[in-house]
């Protein structure tokens, strides 16, 4: 019997929000009528606001948004790269921490696409996938201080981008340019949950074409559920040479360090606090323990055998060590004609730490221990170590041309993909979860595995303007090609069987097509239309392949056709853009979590379900009204989505049902207010709907709204002498301390797993230039 369905009606009860919103776009239609001015010279002047034509994608061919410098300053000091994009029409961003930073309990899902179906770049450079082991995530990136502009496409997203994660939507962004005079930044953060963050940026100023800065962040505290601490370092360096008419290079290389711990995964009935849970854990602070409990044995003379000894915080951990660097050079071959190229190599390292309990342990030491020599009985709780490796360089070549109406762009994109794995339990010290670990006592396997993918790109995209630049068509294609390969022991059933396969397989499509057109109207308006075609090397493959036989078949590359049109205008006082859309997937892999037998943690597992589709609106503005002093800025969006499998799969009726953590609504508004020249403040609202959290529909969690403040005080009217600048910023986030489910593992059929949404913080930034 399938549970209720969730509430789907839009959250008239929330009226600040939907006046905020509603209200100000209607208004702001019928004054902007009175207006003509010519599209491009009309934005929306505010401080900390988006400059109009970045805000609602002027001249593409869909829906696309950015978020601006200024933009981004105004955010809490250090909030991750993929929280960024919260503001934006039509994402569902969920975080586990104020800042987003955990790794395992971020989240992003828009349109059908969830975090691993959106292609991420910096500075142009594909990150490839996003997953926590040998992925790439957004968030060990960048910093809010370098970033430039985020750019967001949810829809069609763009051929000539390289890469193989996207399905459609894709996010770029771009960093800062060394300043052109030397100088110092520096910021100072204190925020809730003993956070410490300090930042430090040195520009060399611009010398003979020569310029360069060098930053680092530093980001300490606590985790605010449970004990454990987070410690991020975070290093950028960039060098930039202008030489001769119109030729540039630029050197980039990302230092990233990140140490923290785990909090744990709860169900509803542990939130609910109907789970009997042996310490009375309940709630959003259900924690894991920071002290040994006196437990019954369930083996006798085994003084650490009892299972609930996994909830010792000290060992759930994780360590991750990643650098990107990137040469990038743009020539002015002829005036009409420019290439651009962009080498990078990424290193990456790490390690993460999750309990095993005595029981599962004795399991897998038994069946392995006729195969591999080697191994010692346990002694009470595991040290379960993964340790990673791996390294991915890439080239990618654009040719750009001015052909009299015609903006020809032809691009290649090549790159290799290495990375390791090595999983092992290991005994602790007495058994005791406290104790120190024994890697000279390994008491079983669960694998020793490289996967390596290979990609090669090439597209080809021409612009032609017609009607005195009035029309734009776009059209072009991308040929996809893709090898991927797993070998050596994938999981404890390699060991047994005393085996070390080499899986490999490929994925090509020689035409993947995009085409679409922008009409301007009136020189205040557009039209827009597109519709794409891509695919996406499978997500989570090194799962797929481990959890697999090796005789199972491979499994289909994801596929989707996305349809998009949409019009967009700008006034003087006002901006807005509507965007109606389709979305048919096929393969679709569907990702769903299982605990880890004897363990504190799950694991993450894909099952093809199929076709899906998903269907919606995306509308977003912003309005200056005509108060005394103009100081007043309000901006909203309203995003409406229906996403459904067409399928049924795995022996499950599945077709017609909504797709888990998709909500049908999201909305967001808020107001930006200049008091004076050295004093902005902001207020912020944003709701998010019901959920479901398996595929069957049988479970889901409620909507909520979360409202947000900022006060920033000073500028360069606090600054003198060789002080350019004086700031003082304060932030709080859920600032009426919502209690709320946020973050989803999904389960097929079951009960999902869940991470409550941090409470109330607050930040307090000081930051000077010199």
């Amino acid at each position: 019997m399938k549970a209720l369905a969730p509430q789907r009606k839009f959250p008239t009860r929330y009226p600040l929000l939907g006046s905020l919103l509603l209200g100000a776009l209607t208004c702001a239609t019928a004054q902007a009528e009175e207006d003509d001015t010519r599209l491009e010279q009309v934005q929306v002047v505010g401080a900390r606001v988006t400059e109009a034509s970045q805000a609602t994608g002027v001249d593409h061919i869909s829906n696309t948004q950015s978020i601006s410098h200024q933009a981004l300053l105004s955010a809490p000091a250090g909030t991750s790269g993929l929280k960024m994009l919260e503001s934006l029409a039509g994402f569902n961003v969920q975080v586990n921490d104020p800042l987003g930073l955990y790794e395992f309990g971020n989240s992003v899902f828009v349109r059908a696409f969830n975090f691993q179906q959106i292609g991420f770049s910096v500075d142009g450079v594909p990150l490839g996938r996003s997953d926590q082991f040998g992925g790439s995530p957004i968030y060990r990136y960048v910093d809010n201080e370098n970033t430039a502009r985020v750019t967001a496409s949810t829809g069609a997203g763009d051929v000539s981008q390289p890469g193989y994660a996207s399905l459609g939507p894709y996010v770029d962004y771009q960093t800062l340019m060394p300043a052109s005079e030397a100088g110092i930044s520096t910021s100072y953060s204190l925020g809730s949950d003993a956070l410490r963050r300090s930042f430090v940026k040195l520009e060399s100023g611009e010398h003979d074409g020569l310029s360069a800065y060098l930053s680092r962040s530093k980001i300490d505290g606590d985790l605010w559920r449970g004990p454990g601490t987070i410690d991020r370092e975070h290093v950028e360096a960039k060098v930039r040479y202008r030489f001769g008419e119109g030729h540039e290079l630029s050197l980039r290389s990302i230092y990233n360090d990140f140490y923290d711990y785990d909090s744990p995964y709860v169900t509803l009935a542990q939130y609910q606090g109907s789970a009997a849970d042996p310490f009375g854990r309940s709630g959003r602070d259900f924690p894991y323990i920071d002290y040994l409990p006196q437990l019954p044995q369930t083996a006798p003379g085994v003084p650490f055998s009892n299972t609930a000894y996994n909830q010792y915080y000290k060992q759930a951990i994780n360590q991750r060590r990643d650098n990107l660097t990137t040469l990038r050079g743009s020539f002015a071959l002829t005036p009409d004609l420019r290439s651009v190229s962009s080498l990078y190599y990424e290193g990456k390292r790490g390690y993460g730490v999750s309990p095993e309990a005595y029981a599962t342990s004795t399991t897998l030491h038994n069946a392995e221990a006729g195969s591999v020599a080697g191994l010692f009985d346990p002694l009470g709780v595991q040290y379960g170590l993964s340790k990673i490796s791996g390294h991915r360089y890439g080239l990618s070549q654009a040719l750009q041309w001015q052909l009299g109406e015609h903006f020809l762009e032809a691009g290649a994109w090549i790159e290799k993909d290495v990375f390791n794995r090595l999983q092992a339990r290991y005994n602790l010290t007495d058994g005791s979860p406290a104790g120190q670990p024994l890697l000279d006592q390994p008491v079983h396997l669960q694998g020793d595995f490289t996967s390596t993918r290979d990609s090669l790109q090439l597209d080809l995209k021409d612009t032609w303007s017609l009607l005195d630049d009035r029309l734009r068509l776009q059209y072009g294609f991308k040929r996809l090609d893709l090898d991927y390969r797993i070998e050596g022991q994938r999981n404890a059933g390699d060991y047994i069987a005393g085996r070390q396969p080499r899986l490999s397989t490929s994925w090509k499509d020689d035409f993947l097509p995009q085409a679409g057109l922008v009409y301007d109207l009136d020189g205040r308006s557009q039209l827009f239309a597109s519709y794409s075609e891509n695919m996406a090397l499978p997500r989570g493959a090194d799962d797929v392949y481990r959890a697999a036989s090796p005789n199972v078949p491979a499994p289909e590359a994801e596929r989707a056709k996305n349809y998009e049109v949409g019009y967009r205008f700008n006034r003087p006082t006002f901006n807005a853009s509507l965007a109606l859309y389709r979305t048919v997937f096929d393969n679709r892999l569907q990702a769903f979590a299982a605990p880890v037998p004897g363990s504190s943690q799950a694991e993450t597992y894909y099952q093809n379900v199929g076709r899906a589709v998903a269907y919606g609106s995306e509308l977003s503005g912003q309005w200056k009204p005509p108060l005394p002093g103009g100081g007043l800025v309000i901006n909203g969006n309203l995003t409406y989505n229906v996403a459904h499998f067409k399928d049924d799969a795995g022996g499950l009726q599945l077709s017609g049902n909504t797709l888990p953590d998709s909500p049908r609504w999201l909305a967001q508004a808020g107001a930006t207010y200049e008091i004076t020249p050295w004093a902005v403040a902001n207020f912020t609202a944003r709701y998010i709907d019901s959920r479901y959290s398996n595929f069957t529909n049988t479970e889901s969690i409620g909507g909520y709204t979360l409202y947000s403040a900022y006060l920033d005080l000073g500028g360069r009217q606090w600054g003198g002498g060789p002080l350019k600048s004086v700031k003082l910023r304060f932030n709080v986030d859920n600032l009426f301390d919502k209690n709320y489910l946020g973050f989803i593992l999904t389960s097929p059929d079951g009960p999902a797993l869940f991470r409550p949404g941090p409470p109330r913080s607050f930040q307090t930034t000081l930051s000077a230039e010199f």
